[in-house]
C-alpha cells in the first residue's frame, strides 16, 4: 500500500471512531439546564404556541424578508461587474452608479415608508 493511502485510511479510522465519541462525550461533560424556558421556541420576538395553522401571521416577516432578496440579489450583479470592470470600461462604471443610485433610492422609499419599523 501507497503511503497516502494508509494515511488515508488512518484519517478516515479516526473520524469514524472519535466523531461518535465526541458527540457522546458532550452529553456528560457539557453545561445541561432543564429549564423550561431555555427550551421554548422564540422566532423575531413572538412567542410561538401550538395554534391553528390557518391563523394570521404578522406580514411584516414577509415584507422584511422580500426586502431582503431584493437588496441580496443586488450582489449578483455586482460582483461580476467587479470583475470585468477593467475591460468593461468607463460605460460600465457609470451604469454601475446609476444601478446603485436607484438601489439607494428603494432603500430611502422603504425607509420612509416605514417599512423597516418593527413596532
Amino acid at each position: 500500500m501507497t503511503d497516502s493511502l494508509v494515511l488515508a485510511s488512518i484519517m478516515i479510522a479516526a473520524l469514524v471512531i472519535l466523531l461518535p465519541l465526541l458527540f457522546h462525550l458532550t452529553k456528560y461533560l457539557g453545561a445541561s439546564s432543564d429549564n423550561v424556558r431555555k427550551n421554548e421556541t422564540v422566532e423575531g420576538g413572538i412567542r410561538l404556541v401550538h395554534k391553528d395553522a390557518f391563523e394570521s401571521f404578522n406580514v411584516k416577516f414577509f415584507l422584511i424578508g422580500i426586502i431582503f432578496l431584493i437588496f441580496d440579489v443586488e450582489i449578483l450583479f455586482m460582483f461580476p461587474w467587479a470583475m470585468n470592470l477593467r475591460e468593461l470600461g468607463l460605460f460600465a462604471l457609470i451604469e454601475m452608479f446609476v444601478f446603485i443610485a436607484l438601489l439607494l433610492a428603494g432603500l430611502i422609499y422603504v425607509y420612509k415608508s416605514g417599512i423597516l419599523k418593527w413596532t
